[in-house]
């Protein structure tokens, strides 16, 4: 049975229902990203989804903040922050399809992480659903609220495995007046490293720092180990970076949509941390295509197979939040990488 409620409390109360019937419920906005997480550890016995939840709450933009239904499509609220010259600058992968809800409960981040960080470094509150049928609210529109415990932040990257989000606010960027991408071919992968080493101990400091691989270059158009960078500011900021950058070219900045969409792109990827100093050894062993936050450690790659990731440190803690907000694991269980 396939249900989308047309408001918070509707949602609720459907979430209480089926926990109470003790149904699997298969929680989302619109499932653009099934394959990316685990796959349901029991049959679904009913699906929920967020799509007719996608109303602007309130939009200041003198004030920097939006707040907006998890099921408004990502890329509507972005062209409507567009046209204040404002954004949310996560790049997250299935932009054109992802619902603000499915962003913000898998805390996809694209290539600028390096200089705007997450998701959860945007997020400012939200309005939640748990399964016994009450509307929890987690921080507010105020970019420094520091009161209480911000229980939205646990529901930050949990798959919706604790409980479903029905309204989130974000503090909000302005746009640059200009942006820039500079790329470099280079034939072997310690000159490319080497030059990675440089940026990052110089005065410039790009939004945008990745490294892509043989394959993924070529893929793109370029050829050997490619360093794609990218700048935003002024006028004089930009021409500050042409000045600098010896030996790289100016690109089109649509070259981030590929590079953001990688994951989506191909139908197997994982995603996995590394600490920048190890880039070398995280890339140089990838047998299919591959890109890196060569700045902020993170490495997609293609895959044949999925492989069950290991239990990562503090896995027993999330086990008992689990078990606090869904004692009988029936929301989206085994969603969170098959293991929770």
């Amino acid at each position: 049975m396939d249900l989308a409620p047309d408001s918070a409390e509707e949602l609720a109360a459907a979430l209480a229902e089926n926990a109470r019937a003790q149904k699997t419920i298969r929680f989302g906005g619109r499932f653009s990203k099934d394959d990316a997480g685990g796959p349901l550890s029991k049959p679904a016995g009913v699906t929920l989804s967020t799509s007719n939840l996608r109303a602007v709450r309130q939009y200041e933009p003198s004030d920097l903040t939006v707040s907006v239904d998890a099921g408004l499509p990502w890329a509507e609220l972005s062209a409507l922050l567009a046209t204040h010259r404002q954004m949310i600058p996560v790049d997250p992968p299935w932009s054109d399809t992802a619902t603000v809800g499915g962003v913000v409960a898998t805390n996809y981040s694209g290539p600028r992480r390096r200089g705007f960080g997450t998701v959860r470094d945007h997020v400012i509150g939200m309005r939640f659903a748990t399964l016994d049928g009450k509307i929890v609210q987690s921080g507010g529109m105020v970019v420094k609220n520091v009161a209480g415990l911000d229980m939205g932040k646990l529901l930050i990257g949990s798959w919706g495995t604790l409980g479903a989000m029905v309204s989130v606010n974000f503090k909000l960027t302005p746009q640059p007046e200009y942006t820039k991408t500079f790329a470099r071919e280079f034939p072997k992968l310690e000159d490319a490293i080497a030059s990675r080493d440089g940026m990052m101990q110089g005065v410039l400091q790009p939004w945008a720092i990745d490294l892509l691989n043989p394959a993924a270059a070529t893929a793109l158009g370029f050829k050997g180990w490619t360093l794609l960078l990218q700048a935003g500011g002024s006028a004089t900021v930009i021409a500050r970076y042409k000045q600098s950058l010896a030996g790289f070219g100016e690109t089109s900045d649509e070259i981030w949509t590929a590079i953001r969409e990688f994951p989506a792109r191909h139908k197997r990827v994982a995603a996995r941390r590394f600490a920048p100093s190890d880039l070398a050894a995280a890339i140089k062993d990838a047998k299919g295509e591959a890109v890196a936050r060569a700045a902020s450690g993170i490495l997609y790659e293609t895959v044949d197979a999925f492989t069950r990731p290991p239990e990562p440190a503090g896995f027993e803690m999330m086990r008992r939040v689990k078990a606090m907000f869904d004692p009988d694991a029936i929301l989206n269980p085994g969603r969170l990488n098959g293991l929770l």
